[in-house]
């Protein structure tokens, strides 16, 4: 059973950049893909990312790509997701997930999941 936790979450100005972690243990970080998601106020929670386990591949939703990177250190147990230019749309509690499968864009397709960080971008 992996446990995650997100961490780096706060206020930022529009234009700002922030980067999340995302600490795991209890299970075998170096073999699954890791995934972002975020949830805006009062919407659905939507997919952000998602890097392959040695890191060479990641993929991104269009609203996000060109100004967020993933990347992760597998000799921390940690995953990371740098935000630049921020926007106040990009206004979200932003989770971060386990999965076998590189490149999965389905909620379902995660097996562990964090708490949430809160990221809030002011204009």
């Amino acid at each position: 059973q992996m446990q995650l936790a997100e961490s780096g979450g706060g206020l930022v100005q529009a234009g700002g950049s922030l980067r999340l972690s995302c600490a795991t243990s209890g299970g075998t970080f170096s073999r699954v893909a890791m995934g972002w998601f975020r949830q805006p106020p009062g919407k659905e929670r939507e997919f952000v990312g998602n890097i392959l386990w040695n890191g060479f591949r990641t993929v991104y939703s269009d609203s996000v790509k060109g100004r967020f990177t993933l990347s992760r250190d597998n000799a921390k147990n940690t995953a990371y997701l740098q935000m630049d230019s921020l926007k106040p749309e990009d206004t979200a509690v932003y989770y971060c997930a386990a999965t076998n499968y590189f490149g999965a864009r389905r909620q379902q397709d995660y097996d562990f999941w964090g708490q949430g960080a809160q990221v809030t971008v002011s204009s």
